[in-house]
Protein backbone atom coordinates (compact mmCIF):
# COMPACT_ATOMS: atom_id res chain seq x y z
CA UNK A 1 0.00 0.00 0.00
CA UNK A 2 1.26 3.72 -0.43
CA UNK A 3 0.76 5.94 2.30
CA UNK A 4 -1.12 8.97 0.24
CA UNK A 5 -2.94 9.19 -2.84
CA UNK A 6 -4.29 12.80 -4.13
CA UNK A 7 -7.36 12.39 -5.82
CA UNK A 8 -8.89 14.16 -8.19
CA UNK A 9 -12.43 13.93 -9.54
CA UNK A 10 -15.57 14.96 -11.12
CA UNK A 11 -18.50 13.56 -9.77
CA UNK A 12 -22.04 15.75 -9.99
CA UNK A 13 -24.38 12.92 -9.50
CA UNK A 14 -21.53 10.46 -6.89
CA UNK A 15 -20.70 7.36 -9.45
CA UNK A 16 -17.28 8.59 -10.58
CA UNK A 17 -16.71 9.63 -6.67
CA UNK A 18 -17.38 6.23 -5.79
CA UNK A 19 -15.59 4.66 -8.60
CA UNK A 20 -12.39 6.76 -8.13
CA UNK A 21 -12.44 6.01 -4.31
CA UNK A 22 -12.73 2.10 -4.20
CA UNK A 23 -9.71 2.53 -6.76
CA UNK A 24 -7.62 4.81 -4.19
CA UNK A 25 -8.61 2.94 -0.93
CA UNK A 26 -7.91 -0.06 -2.17
CA UNK A 27 -4.13 1.41 -3.34
CA UNK A 28 -3.19 3.50 -0.11
CA UNK A 29 -3.88 4.69 3.23
CA UNK A 30 -4.56 8.17 3.13
CA UNK A 31 -6.62 9.88 0.04
CA UNK A 32 -6.17 13.47 -0.19
CA UNK A 33 -9.19 14.13 -2.27
CA UNK A 34 -9.76 17.79 -4.36
CA UNK A 35 -13.79 17.80 -5.99
CA UNK A 36 -13.01 19.92 -9.46
CA UNK A 37 -16.36 20.54 -9.01
CA UNK A 38 -15.89 22.85 -6.62
CA UNK A 39 -12.40 23.54 -6.37
CA UNK A 40 -9.75 25.10 -8.45
CA UNK A 41 -7.38 21.85 -8.86
CA UNK A 42 -4.10 22.27 -6.71
CA UNK A 43 -0.64 19.46 -6.87
CA UNK A 44 1.55 19.53 -4.28
CA UNK A 45 3.63 16.50 -5.03
CA UNK A 46 3.17 15.64 -1.55
CA UNK A 47 2.15 12.25 -2.44
CA UNK A 48 2.93 8.53 -4.01
CA UNK A 49 0.55 8.61 -6.38
CA UNK A 50 -2.07 10.82 -8.23
CA UNK A 51 -5.18 9.42 -9.20
CA UNK A 52 -7.86 11.07 -11.60
CA UNK A 53 -11.55 10.10 -12.01
CA UNK A 54 -14.08 12.13 -14.58
CA UNK A 55 -17.41 11.04 -15.78
CA UNK A 56 -17.93 10.44 -19.52
CA UNK A 57 -20.70 13.27 -21.37
CA UNK A 58 -20.87 12.00 -24.90
CA UNK A 59 -17.36 10.39 -25.06
CA UNK A 60 -15.66 13.58 -23.85
CA UNK A 61 -14.86 14.74 -20.30
CA UNK A 62 -16.14 17.97 -19.11
CA UNK A 63 -14.39 20.81 -20.25
CA UNK A 64 -14.55 22.98 -16.71
CA UNK A 65 -12.95 19.98 -15.12
CA UNK A 66 -10.41 19.79 -18.07
CA UNK A 67 -9.48 23.43 -17.89
CA UNK A 68 -8.46 22.91 -14.27
CA UNK A 69 -6.50 19.52 -14.83
CA UNK A 70 -4.65 21.19 -17.59
CA UNK A 71 -3.23 23.99 -15.10
CA UNK A 72 -1.16 21.31 -13.30
CA UNK A 73 2.27 20.57 -13.21
CA UNK A 74 3.24 17.12 -11.90
CA UNK A 75 6.54 17.55 -12.27
CA UNK A 76 6.79 13.65 -13.68
CA UNK A 77 4.91 12.04 -10.93
CA UNK A 78 2.78 8.77 -11.43
CA UNK A 79 -0.61 9.13 -12.32
CA UNK A 80 -3.24 6.93 -13.01
CA UNK A 81 -6.84 8.25 -14.95
CA UNK A 82 -9.90 6.92 -14.44
CA UNK A 83 -13.14 7.46 -16.87
CA UNK A 84 -16.58 6.50 -15.33
CA UNK A 85 -19.52 6.45 -17.62
CA UNK A 86 -23.18 5.28 -17.72
CA UNK A 87 -23.05 1.71 -19.83
CA UNK A 88 -23.65 3.85 -23.29
CA UNK A 89 -20.20 3.86 -24.45
CA UNK A 90 -17.03 5.74 -23.33
CA UNK A 91 -15.81 6.71 -26.70
CA UNK A 92 -12.87 9.07 -26.87
CA UNK A 93 -13.04 10.54 -23.20
CA UNK A 94 -10.35 8.48 -21.84
CA UNK A 95 -7.88 9.12 -24.27
CA UNK A 96 -8.25 12.68 -23.90
CA UNK A 97 -8.14 12.67 -20.09
CA UNK A 98 -4.65 11.08 -20.88
CA UNK A 99 -3.56 13.37 -22.61
CA UNK A 100 -4.41 16.01 -20.60
CA UNK A 101 -2.83 14.53 -18.06
CA UNK A 102 0.63 13.65 -19.66
CA UNK A 103 0.48 17.60 -20.98
CA UNK A 104 0.37 18.33 -17.53
CA UNK A 105 3.55 16.28 -16.98
CA UNK A 106 2.14 13.42 -15.27
CA UNK A 107 3.08 10.00 -15.97
CA UNK A 108 0.11 7.82 -16.69
CA UNK A 109 1.17 4.03 -15.48
CA UNK A 110 -2.31 2.28 -15.42
CA UNK A 111 -6.07 3.16 -16.75
CA UNK A 112 -9.74 2.24 -16.51
CA UNK A 113 -12.65 2.94 -17.92
CA UNK A 114 -15.58 1.99 -15.43
CA UNK A 115 -19.26 1.54 -15.17
CA UNK A 116 -21.69 3.53 -13.28
CA UNK A 117 -25.60 4.58 -12.84
CA UNK A 118 -26.66 6.98 -15.66
CA UNK A 119 -26.93 10.26 -14.37
CA UNK A 120 -29.93 10.60 -16.44
CA UNK A 121 -31.63 7.62 -16.90
CA UNK A 122 -31.15 6.23 -13.23
CA UNK A 123 -32.19 2.42 -14.63
CA UNK A 124 -29.26 2.13 -17.05
CA UNK A 125 -26.51 0.71 -14.91
CA UNK A 126 -28.67 0.61 -11.60
CA UNK A 127 -26.61 -0.04 -8.85
CA UNK A 128 -23.37 0.33 -10.35
CA UNK A 129 -20.51 0.44 -8.93
CA UNK A 130 -22.11 -2.21 -7.42
CA UNK A 131 -20.23 -5.44 -5.00
CA UNK A 132 -18.31 -6.83 -8.22
CA UNK A 133 -17.57 -3.46 -9.43
CA UNK A 134 -15.62 -2.98 -5.92
CA UNK A 135 -13.58 -6.05 -6.06
CA UNK A 136 -12.88 -5.82 -9.62
CA UNK A 137 -11.69 -2.58 -8.71
CA UNK A 138 -9.49 -3.42 -6.01
CA UNK A 139 -7.84 -6.04 -7.94
CA UNK A 140 -6.60 -4.09 -10.52
CA UNK A 141 -5.51 -1.67 -7.79
CA UNK A 142 -3.13 -4.65 -6.72
CA UNK A 143 -1.68 -4.99 -10.67
CA UNK A 144 -0.62 -1.54 -10.52
CA UNK A 145 0.50 -1.66 -7.27
CA UNK A 146 2.43 -4.77 -8.44
CA UNK A 147 3.29 -2.97 -11.70
CA UNK A 148 4.54 0.38 -10.05
CA UNK A 149 6.70 -1.84 -7.59
CA UNK A 150 8.43 -3.35 -10.44
CA UNK A 151 9.46 -0.44 -11.78
CA UNK A 152 7.79 -1.69 -15.04
CA UNK A 153 6.46 1.80 -16.45
CA UNK A 154 5.83 1.26 -19.97
CA UNK A 155 3.36 3.43 -21.43
CA UNK A 156 -0.21 2.92 -21.17
CA UNK A 157 -2.19 2.68 -24.81
CA UNK A 158 -6.39 3.60 -24.69
CA UNK A 159 -8.91 3.37 -26.96
CA UNK A 160 -10.23 6.51 -28.56
CA UNK A 161 -9.62 8.90 -31.84
CA UNK A 162 -8.17 12.04 -32.77
CA UNK A 163 -10.21 14.57 -33.37
CA UNK A 164 -12.60 14.01 -30.50
CA UNK A 165 -15.74 14.08 -31.28
CA UNK A 166 -17.43 17.18 -31.27
CA UNK A 167 -18.23 18.22 -28.03
CA UNK A 168 -22.14 20.23 -27.42
CA UNK A 169 -24.44 21.22 -24.69
CA UNK A 170 -27.78 20.20 -24.82
CA UNK A 171 -30.39 22.58 -25.30
CA UNK A 172 -33.11 22.11 -21.95
CA UNK A 173 -31.96 22.68 -18.80
CA UNK A 174 -33.76 20.62 -15.07
CA UNK A 175 -35.97 23.06 -13.79
CA UNK A 176 -37.50 23.67 -9.80
CA UNK A 177 -40.98 21.60 -9.55
CA UNK A 178 -43.37 24.08 -7.66
CA UNK A 179 -42.45 22.81 -4.06
CA UNK A 180 -38.98 24.19 -4.23
CA UNK A 181 -38.04 26.20 -1.06
CA UNK A 182 -35.60 27.91 -2.69
CA UNK A 183 -32.90 26.52 -0.11
CA UNK A 184 -30.40 26.97 -2.62
CA UNK A 185 -28.50 24.11 -2.59
CA UNK A 186 -28.59 23.60 -6.09
CA UNK A 187 -26.89 26.66 -6.99
CA UNK A 188 -24.20 26.22 -4.65
CA UNK A 189 -23.40 22.76 -6.72
CA UNK A 190 -23.36 24.24 -9.99
CA UNK A 191 -19.51 23.43 -11.29
CA UNK A 192 -20.29 26.31 -14.35
CA UNK A 193 -22.35 28.97 -11.89
CA UNK A 194 -25.02 28.48 -14.43
CA UNK A 195 -27.90 29.35 -11.75
CA UNK A 196 -28.75 32.24 -10.03
CA UNK A 197 -31.52 32.51 -7.33
CA UNK A 198 -34.09 35.59 -7.10
CA UNK A 199 -37.25 36.46 -5.90
CA UNK A 200 -38.77 34.36 -8.88
CA UNK A 201 -36.77 31.29 -7.96
CA UNK A 202 -34.47 29.86 -9.66
CA UNK A 203 -32.88 30.73 -13.43
CA UNK A 204 -30.96 28.99 -15.46
CA UNK A 205 -28.80 29.67 -18.33
CA UNK A 206 -28.95 26.91 -20.82
CA UNK A 207 -25.75 28.34 -23.05
CA UNK A 208 -23.82 27.50 -19.76
CA UNK A 209 -25.19 24.68 -17.64
CA UNK A 210 -23.58 21.50 -18.84
CA UNK A 211 -26.73 19.20 -17.28
CA UNK A 212 -24.09 17.48 -15.03
CA UNK A 213 -27.22 16.88 -12.49
CA UNK A 214 -25.33 17.93 -9.80
CA UNK A 215 -28.29 20.09 -9.03
CA UNK A 216 -30.59 17.12 -9.17
CA UNK A 217 -28.58 14.95 -7.22
CA UNK A 218 -27.89 18.04 -4.20
CA UNK A 219 -32.02 19.06 -4.17
CA UNK A 220 -32.81 17.73 -0.46
CA UNK A 221 -36.59 17.95 -1.32
CA UNK A 222 -35.63 15.97 -4.83
CA UNK A 223 -38.10 18.60 -6.85
CA UNK A 224 -35.18 19.39 -9.10
CA UNK A 225 -35.85 17.61 -12.22
CA UNK A 226 -35.45 17.38 -15.58
CA UNK A 227 -38.56 18.76 -17.44
CA UNK A 228 -40.87 15.81 -17.62
CA UNK A 229 -41.37 15.29 -21.72
CA UNK A 230 -37.45 15.35 -21.65
CA UNK A 231 -37.03 13.29 -19.01
CA UNK A 232 -39.81 10.79 -20.90
CA UNK A 233 -37.37 11.15 -24.03
CA UNK A 234 -34.61 10.18 -22.59
CA UNK A 235 -36.05 7.26 -21.04
CA UNK A 236 -37.09 6.18 -24.35
CA UNK A 237 -33.83 6.37 -26.26
CA UNK A 238 -31.68 4.85 -22.90
CA UNK A 239 -34.36 1.84 -22.79
CA UNK A 240 -32.67 -0.63 -24.72
CA UNK A 241 -29.60 -0.08 -22.48
CA UNK A 242 -31.18 -1.27 -19.23
CA UNK A 243 -30.76 -4.60 -19.67
CA UNK A 244 -27.06 -4.28 -20.73
CA UNK A 245 -24.04 -5.28 -18.55
CA UNK A 246 -20.85 -3.77 -19.92
CA UNK A 247 -17.76 -4.90 -18.09
CA UNK A 248 -15.39 -2.27 -16.53
CA UNK A 249 -11.97 -2.29 -18.77
CA UNK A 250 -8.46 -1.70 -17.54
CA UNK A 251 -5.01 -1.07 -19.19
CA UNK A 252 -2.21 -1.09 -17.62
Amino acid sequence: MFNTVQFYYFSPTGGTKACGECFCKAIANNVSAINLGLEDAAFNGDCDLAVFAMPVFAGRIPAVAAEKLSALNGNGMKAVTLVVYGVRAYEDALLELNTIVKDSNFTVVASAALVAQHSIVPAVGQGRPNEEDQVSIAAFAQQVMAKLTSGNEEAVSVPGNFPYREAGNMPFTPVCLPECGKCGACVAVCPTKAMVMDDEGIKTDVDTCILCMSCTAACPKKVRVLPPAVQENMNEKMAALVSVHRENEYFL
